[in-house]
């Protein structure tokens, strides 16, 4: 190979970064429907399920002897707790999977009752998109500006609030509406994109559907020739999947420890003492390779990689996203809830403002005290100031002395020890910690950094 055709490198990290974001193409795309009770969020998760042919045949068969000769109900590919058939609503998060030509999917069935938005915090916390469903028979479609139900409001103020990438609109059971269909979609259309403009949601997408009947989820609709756009399916196969930051420090919560003998083979390998420890998990971002001088939190102590290994393998470098086994050059005290990072990258600080989502039935106060989980680290905690309490209603800010079950604030936190906390836009995994109750254990809200 002549010297003009030997590769630099930068075109070697940029032929790198290609690859990487041609892998993020393809990932799976992780999404949960949300909306209010009956929106129809589990009928259009079984509409999909059922027109992809992701439905087992036993599972078809029972549902067509359940249904006795009326159209099956699709609904219940989803809602599997007896609870959940009972009363006709979504209780927990299910998980389901199904794929196209084109790509994979995993959903999560996310309850609408108020009560359960714990469950869908839990649900949009791991998600690449949200699809927010809008009953169109619930609301006043001929009012100007059309008003939006609580629960759409605070599903989409959450999904945005926990960083998921892309939102998309869902109007349902516009097949309900007799006459006027296209005015009717418009003026909810019209309210769902002045509400996203002013909480600063950006919207992949506004789209009519019936889950019932399947129009524009997978197929276009026949009978609404006047919308000209993509169907729901069309819409979630173009997203794309999360991505953490691969710029930048290294930063690396440590998840656990395995121990193994340096080489097989090697007599002065064996014992005790010559055994290397692997300290694995999820690398938060930047990247990792041996080699790399690090540093470790809270010891402050400094080491060299000696090697790096994904998924049992030794490889030449791990990225954000990516589960990492960082091996050092030497021994050093490192346990469950350090973190690994670039030397002189991190700066804990034991206070910090934060986005506070509420949980518990028991309202946030100042002054109690709570448990709070950084990473794989717990620390004692506690609320010093409630700054305000968001009204999903009018989008301000108002003053609080407390925050109550399912509501919005901004907080100011004081923990025991110091955290390399980082704000939350920044990164998912640094910027996030859920609070638990020390008396019941319930977890009873998630903290999402804004500044330290």
């Amino acid at each position: 190979m002549s010297a003009q055709q030997v590769p630099s490198p930068a075109a070697e990290e940029l032929a790198r970064h290609c690859d990487a974001q041609a892998e993020l193409a393809h990932k799976a795309l992780r999404f949960l429907t949300a909306g209010s009770v009956d929106d129809g969020k589990s009928t259009l998760i079984g509409r999909l399920l059922f027109d992809s042919r992701a439905i087992l045949a036993d599972q078809l068969d029972a549902l067509e002897k359940r249904a006795a000769g009326a159209p099956i109900d699709l609904s219940l590919l989803t809602d599997g707790l007896e609870a959940e058939r009972e009363q006709g609503i979504t209780i927990d998060v299910a998980y389901r999977y199904f794929a196209t030509k084109t790509r994979k999917f995993i959903i999560a069935d996310a309850p609408g009752h108020e009560q359960y938005t714990r469950n869908m915090v839990t649900a949009a916390a791991g998600s690449d998109a949200a699809v927010v469903l809008v009953d169109i028979t619930k609301i006043d479609w001929k009012a100007s500006p059309v008003p939006l139900l609580a629960q759409t409001r605070r599903h989409s103020l959450l999904a945005q609030l926990l960083r998921v990438p892309s939102i998309v609109f869902a109007v349902n059971k516009l097949d309900a509406i007799e006459q006027d269909t296209e005015t009717a979609f418009n003026n909810v259309e019209a309210s769902l994109r002045a509400f996203a403009e002013q909480a600063g949601i950006e919207v992949k997408g506004v789209i009519p559907v019936s889950a019932l009947r399947g129009d524009n989820v997978t197929t276009p609709s026949a009978n609404w020739p006047w919308f000209k756009g993509p169907t729901l399916l069309q819409v979630l196969e173009q997203l794309p999947a999360s991505d953490e930051r691969h710029d930048g420090a290294l930063l690396h919560p440590v998840q656990y420890v395995t121990r193994d003998s340096v080489g097989e083979g090697d007599a002065s390998a064996s014992g005790t003492g010559h055994q290397y420890r692997a300290f694995w998990g999820r690398i938060a971002h930047g990247a990792v390779k041996a080699g790399d001088e690090v540093q470790i939190f809270p010891s402050g102590q400094s080491a060299i990689v000696a090697e790096v290994r994904h998924a049992a393998e030794v490889v030449d470098r791990c990225e954000a996203g990516q589960s990492a086994g960082i091996v050092l050059d030497r021994q050093v005290d490192i346990s469950r809830g350090d973190w690994i990072a670039s030397p002189g990258s991190i700066k804990p600080t034991d206070q910090f403002t934060a986005t506070l989502a509420w949980l518990d039935t028991e309202p946030a106060v100042v002054g109690r005290k709570y448990w709070v989980r950084h990473g794989n680290r717990w620390v004692q905690a506690r609320i010093t100031a409630i700054d305000s309490r968001l009204d999903i209603h009018t989008l301000e800010d108002n003053d609080a002395e407390q925050i109550a079950v399912n509501e919005i604030g901004r907080v100011q936190i004081q923990t025991q020890q110091p955290l390399p906390v980082e704000a939350y836009l920044d990164n998912r995994i640094s910027g996030a910690l859920i609070v638990v109750d020390p008396t019941t254990n319930r977890t009873s809200g998630a903290l999402l950094v804004k500044a330290a």
